[in-house]
C-alpha cells in the first residue's frame, strides 16, 4: 500500500564506487521508493550514486526532495529539476534539512560525507533526539568495517550496546524495501 506522506533520507557517495553492484543499488533504492509512493530526499547532487538514485527515482514516478549548499552546486552539478530543491549556505543546513524533512534515513555506500550524515543522525538517536529508523544497506558487504568499528566502540567501553539497536542493516534493496515497509505500517 503507497504512503503518499513518506519521505526517505538516502545518504549515498557523489562517486560510483568500483564495485558495480554500488549503482545498481542506487538505481534500484529509486525505483523502489518510487514503486512505494515515498518521496526521496537527498543531497540533490547529479553525481555517483546520489544522482543514480535520484534519476531512477523521477523515472519511475517518485517525488524528490533536494537540498545543496551552494559551495557543492558545480562540484556534484546541482540537479534543479527536482520537485523541491533547496539551496543552503552550509552542509550543516543540509544536513539538518534533509534530516528533519524525513520520516528514515537510509545510508548506501559513500565516503566521508555520508559516514558524517549516517553518524549524526545516530548520534541524535542515542542522545534521544528522534527516534527515526536508520538503515545501513551494506551491499556486498560494503559496510562491514563499519559494523566491527561499531562493535569495538561497544566493547571498547565508547557506547552502550544499544547503539546497535538504533539502525538496522539490510543486504539488499528488496530487505530495506521490507524494513521500510514494516516501519512504516507500525502503529
Amino acid at each position: 500500500m503507497p504512503h503518499p506522506t513518506i519521505s526517505v533520507c538516502v545518504y549515498c557517495g557523489a562517486r560510483t564506487g568500483t564495485n558495480p553492484a554500488y549503482m545498481a543499488a542506487a538505481e534500484a533504492t529509486g525505483a523502489m521508493l518510487a514503486r512505494n509512493g515515498w518521496r526521496l530526499v537527498y543531497g540533490a547532487g547529479d553525481v555517483g550514486l546520489m544522482g543514480a538514485v535520484a534519476r531512477a527515482a523521477q523515472a519511475a514516478g517518485a517525488a524528490t526532495f533536494g537540498v545543496i549548499p551552494t559551495h557543492l552546486m558545480k562540484l556534484e552539478v546541482g540537479r534543479r529539476e527536482l520537485d523541491s530543491f533547496v539551496i543552503t549556505e552550509t552542509m550543516h543546513e543540509r544536513k539538518k534539512v534533509m534530516f528533519m524533512n524525513a520520516d528514515a534515513v537510509v545510508m548506501l555506500p559513500g565516503g566521508a560525507g555520508s559516514l558524517d550524515e549516517f553518524f549524526e543522525a545516530l548520534t541524535w538517536r542515542q542522545l534521544g533526539l528522534h527516534d527515526k529508523p536508520l538503515f545501513v544497506l551494506n551491499i556486498a558487504g560494503y559496510w562491514d568495517p563499519l559494523l566491527t568499528l561499531v562493535e569495538r566502540v561497544v566493547t571498547e567501553g565508547f557506547a552502550d550496546a544499544s547503539i546497535k539497536t538504533f539502525f538496522r542493516v539490510v543486504p539488499d534493496v528488496a530487505a530495506l524495501e521490507a524494513a521500510l515497509r514494516d516501519g512504516f505500517s507500525a502503529p
